[in-house]
């Protein structure tokens, strides 16, 4: 059993052998050696050795004749290949003999196509390097030129197209290196004009806000002078056409080189025409900063830099200066640098899109308002002058209308008009408070001595006056008024026009107008010209005569009150008889006066009689007189004709020094009968006086003479009016006292 698997393994040695590599059987060789059997593995070699050599000798056998032909014709080939070689060698001396010439030719020819290679190369480098060569070239020139916004666009053309087409170079990586640091330098050189921009235009905002207004006051003047229509508030629509540096927002190239920010455009004024105020402007730097930003992709930080910068300069135009309210000027500066601001700002908004907008101006003029209106009410209430402060309101309108036309809401600025006012309204009180304070003084009290009819109708036309008797007396005559009559009605008519001086340009409807110069000519009368009348009759050394001529003044000053409403009426074109129509309280205003005056002569009457009175000096204790008559007191005589030439005044006798001054008649007989009832009482004091002890017959008698005298006075009728003895009453108390049969005293 053993036996046969040695031979069978030795068998598949065998096979291996054969069939595999000759480098590859060292492993089955020592599978032989490593064995036992290897002397019969050595047998069974030789044997096949063996076999295969007889096979090998067939096969020679078989194939020997053809080997031998073979070997023949080989024989015979080598001769002619002997041949052969001697003629290719022959053949390729004659070839590379001539060839030496084709070699140089092709080894130039090859030489020239790589140098033309080489040209190709380097002209297509070039065309890749040589723009952005040119390019940078153009965007030195560009930055020295200062044009920033073009090189700005050259530098994104350079970095995004032409710096990757050149390749690697040293001088395209420096080129490289440098545009962050040239868009820094562009940046912070727009930045800088933009800073030199603000601050030419904040000094020169009072230049730009003065042409603002100037043009608005001009457009208004055509406006009135060419229809009697509302007028059209300039703004947008009625500025002119804009230069080059206004047009930019409306089509303007942002790259225009101008750098200033105010251009000088007095030599292109033509005659009597205003510029417009944004043609003082030059807003590139603005628009070029404004691209840069937005290439740079900083658009938002320069909106908020931009709106920042503004915003400081506008707290700085809104604070005024500390005596802007002493002069016109101060205010005018004032208006003006904040319209030039605001004009500006509304040229930014219009003509870029979205560095400002519509919310942010309006906030800023919401700011400004405050702030205008609360300054205004400040400063306006130290003026104590009307003229001054009726040149601010024209000024606000104006103010007002100019920012109107550019679309800022200013109905604030009215109504803080309408509070200035009142303020005006007590200023005027306050100087015809004067003007009346020196009419008073500087009058004489008398009436007016015309000579001639053209010196009567001057007079007339100052203030109304018709009295047809007195128009067919022959001059030389007088009037019956003073100059006090005229002078204060003149005022009055000044004063009207003082307010409606003010209400002009106020946006107000008729009917306002003649509501508000009503309301303060009745603060006029009821309160000023009240107390300048009550001054002229309290005053001190006022005589009867002044008294009387007050009477007479304040009577025709009270029938030309419809005069006046109907003046007010005519330059308000509001019907008198208007509902709701504020009256004048000027007949209560005079007659007022008129009492006060009256009481006043009652007064003063009844002082000069106790003057008189104080001259009584009655001897109680007197003897009765024998039969001859006495005779009346010399102080009562003395009183008796003070009071028949005082009456005789007031009645208008002749000969007395008053003509056609005469006193209503009821105020003549309340004097009368004051007078007469004031001795009485007087009288009868004098009689009942506690010291008077004793008083004899005599002194009754004597007492009894002077009353008879008073009755004589008062039976005379010394004023006109009185029925019957009406005016013996006033002596009848002291008449049944003094009656010597009937009256008695403790005394007696």
């Amino acid at each position: 059993m053993a036996s046969l698997e040695t031979a069978a393994e030795h068998e598949r040695i065998l096979r291996e052998i054969e069939s595999t590599d000759t480098n590859c059987i060292g492993p089955t060789l020592r599978s032989v050696y490593d064995g036992q059997e290897h002397g019969l593995f050595m047998e069974k070699l030789d044997a096949r050795i063996r076999n295969h050599d007889r096979e090998i000798e067939k096969m020679c056998n078989h194939h020997f004749q053809g080997f031998v032909d073979s070997i023949t014709e080989l024989l015979k080939v080598r001769g002619e290949a002997q041949k052969l070689k001697s003629q290719v060698t022959e053949t390729n001396g004659h070839l590379q003999e001539n060839g030496k010439e084709l070699t140089t030719s092709m080894e130039e020819l090859r030489q020239c196509r790589v140098q033309q290679r080489n040209i190709a190369t380097t002209i297509d480098k070039l065309t890749h390097c040589l723009p952005v060569l040119e390019m940078y070239s153009r965007l030195q020139e560009q930055m020295r030129a200062k044009r920033y916004y073009p090189a700005l666009r050259t530098l994104e053309q350079l970095e995004q197209t032409c710096l990757p087409k050149a390749g690697q170079y040293r001088f395209c990586s420096i080129m490289a290196e440098n545009i962050p640091k040239l868009r820094i330098q562009i940046r912070d050189t727009a930045m800088s004009q933009l800073r030199d921009f603000l601050e030419s235009i904040r000094k020169h905002s009072d230049k730009i806000g003065q042409t603002a207004m100037k043009q608005a006051q001009l457009q208004r003047s055509l406006d009135s002078s060419v229809s009697p229509q509302p007028r059209v508030l300039l703004g947008r629509r009625g500025r002119k056409a804009a230069p080059a540096a206004i047009r930019a927002g409306m089509g303007v190239n942002p790259l225009s080189e101008q750098d200033t920010g105010i251009l000088d455009v007095e030599d292109e004024e033509e005659e009597d025409e205003v510029p417009g105020a944004q043609d003082l402007v030059d807003f590139s730097p603005v628009y070029r900063c404004l691209h840069i930003y937005t290439v740079l992709g900083l658009r938002d930080v320069f909106e908020n830099y931009y709106r920042k910068q503004r915003r400081k300069q506008a707290r700085l135009v809104l604070q005024p200066h500390s005596n802007m309210h002493e002069t016109l000027e101060g205010y005018r500066r004032y208006f003006n640098q904040i319209v030039g601001f605001f004009v500006v700002e509304d040229h930014v908004l219009h003509t870029t899109q979205g560095l400002v907008n519509r919310a942010y101006v309006e906030e800023l003029w919401e700011l400004a308002l405050s702030k205008i209106v609360a300054a205004l009410r400040t400063h306006s209430s130290y003026c104590d002058d009307p003229d001054l402060v009726l040149d601010l309101k024209n000024l606000i309108v104006l103010f007002a209308d100019t920012l109107q036309g550019y679309g800022f809401p200013v109905s604030q600025l009215f109504d803080m008009l309408l509070e200035m006012r009142e303020q005006y309204g007590e200023i005027l009180l306050k100087r015809w408070n004067v003007t009346f304070r020196q009419v008073i003084d500087q009058d004489n009290y008398s009436p007016i001595p015309v000579s001639t009819e053209e010196e009567y109708r001057q007079y007339t036309s100052q203030c109304p006056f018709q009295d047809p008797e007195l128009e067919k007396l022959p001059f030389p005559k007088k009037l019956p008024f003073s100059e006090f009559v005229p002078k204060v009605y003149c005022q009055l008519k000044e004063f009207i026009y003082a307010c409606l001086k003010y209400s002009e340009d106020l946006h107000l409807s008729s009917t306002e107008v003649d509501d508000m110069i009503r309301k303060s000519t009745n603060l006029l009368l009821t309160r000023t010209l009240s107390h300048c009348l009550q001054y002229a009759i309290k005053k001190k050394n006022v005589g009867l005569a002044e008294l009387v001529q007050v009477i007479i003044n304040t009577t025709h000053l009270e029938q030309s009150c419809h005069f006046l409403e109907e003046f007010i009426s005519n330059i308000t074109n509001v019907p008198p008889d208007t509902v709701n129509a504020t009256k004048l309280y000027g007949t209560s205003t005079f007659k007022d006066a008129r009492h006060a005056a009256e009481a006043e002569i009652y007064t003063s009457l009844n002082a000069k009689i106790d003057q008189f009175l104080q001259l009584a000096d009655y001897d109680w204790m007197a003897a009765v007189p024998g039969g001859e008559n006495l005779a009346a007191s010399d102080y009562l005589i003395d009183l008796i004709a003070f009071l028949k030439s005082t009456f005789s005044v007031f009645t208008n006798l002749p000969g007395t020094p008053i003509e056609h001054a005469t006193l209503p008649g009821k105020v003549a007989q309340t004097a009368c009968m004051s007078s007469c009832k004031h001795i009485s009482t007087s009288l009868m004091q004098l009689l009942l006086d506690p010291e008077v002890r004793q008083i004899s017959m005599g002194a009754l008698h004597q007492l009894d003479t002077d009353v008879k005298e008073c009755e004589s006075f008062a039976r005379a009728g010394p004023v006109a009016g009185f029925q019957g003895d009406t005016l013996l009453l006033a002596f009848s108390d002291l008449r049944q006292t003094k009656q010597p049969n009937e009256g008695h005293h403790p005394g007696l």
